[in-house]
C-alpha cells in the first residue's frame, strides 16, 4: 500500500507530466511561425521570440553550462562505478543495492527521453550549432542536471552518515543543478519553452523516483 508521501509524489509526477504534454500540444498547434534559423518553425513563436530578443546570446553562460553538464555526467558515472564496486566486493547482484538500481533506472529513462526527442523534433534551436540546426526541445542539459543532480542530492541526504558531508554534498548538487538551468537559459541556445519543458519533464521523473525510493525504504 502506498504511503501518504509516496502517493503525493506520484500525483505531482502525473501533474508535471500532464503539463509537459500540454506544453508539447501548444508548441505543435499554437502560434507556429518561422522565426528560427533557416526559417525553422517554432511553436508559441511570440513568447519564444520575445524572450530570445530579451536574453540574447552569451558565450560565457554557454561554456559554463557545458562544463556543468559534464559534471552531471560525471556524477552519473560515479554512481555507476559505485554499483560496480559493490558488485565486485560482494560478488552478488543483490548486494549492489536498490538505491543504485533505482538511480540506474532513472538514468535509462532520461536517455530514452533524450533519444525520443532527437527523433521527434518539437522545436529546433534558436541558433545554429557549427552550422547545423539541432533539436532543442526539451533542453537536455536541463533534464540531465535536474534529474541526475537532484536525485544525487536526495541520495546524499538519505545515505551519507556524517552530517557535514551530507549537507555539503547535497548543497553542491542542488547548486550545480540550478547553475546549469540558469546558465542554459541565459546562454541563448534554447527557446524559453525548451527550458520550461526540461523543468516539467524533470519534475515528473524526479517525483516518481522519490516516490519509489521512499516506498522501497519503508518496505525494506
Amino acid at each position: 500500500m502506498l504511503k501518504k508521501n509516496s502517493a503525493l509524489l506520484i500525483a505531482l509526477s502525473a501533474l508535471s507530466l500532464l503539463l509537459f504534454g500540454t506544453l508539447i500540444l501548444l508548441l505543435v498547434c499554437v502560434d507556429v511561425r518561422a522565426i528560427g534559423p533557416l526559417d525553422s518553425s517554432v511553436g508559441l513563436a511570440s513568447l519564444n521570440g520575445a524572450v530570445r530578443d530579451l536574453v540574447g546570446e552569451s558565450p560565457f553562460w554557454y561554456n559554463l553550462s557545458e562544463v556543468s553538464g559534464l559534471l552531471s555526467l560525471a556524477v552519473a558515472a560515479g554512481f555507476a562505478l559505485l554499483g560496480l564496486f559493490r558488485l565486485f566486493r560482494s560478488r552478488s547482484l543483490k548486494k549492489v543495492g536498490i538505491d543504485v538500481y533505482l538511480l540506474g533506472a532513472l538514468y535509462v529513462v532520461v536517455m530514452a527521453a533524450y533519444l525520443l526527442f532527437e527523433v521527434w523534433v518539437i522545436n529546433s534551436r534558436p541558433v545554429l550549432q557549427d552550422g547545423v540546426l539541432e533539436a532543442s526541445f526539451p533542453s537536455s542539459h536541463t533534464v540531465l542536471a535536474l534529474t541526475v543532480l537532484l536525485s544525487a542530492a536526495d541520495w546524499c541526504v538519505r545515505t551519507l552518515k556524517q552530517r557535514y558531508l551530507r549537507t555539503a554534498s547535497a548543497a553542491a548538487c542542488i547548486g550545480l543543478a540550478l547553475l546549469t538551468v540558469v546558465g542554459r537559459f541565459l546562454s541563448g541556445v534554447h527557446w524559453f519553452t525548451d527550458i520550461l519543458g526540461g523543468v516539467l519533464l524533470s519534475a515528473s521523473l524526479l517525483c516518481l523516483y522519490l516516490a519509489l525510493s521512499r516506498q522501497l525504504d519503508q518496505t525494506s
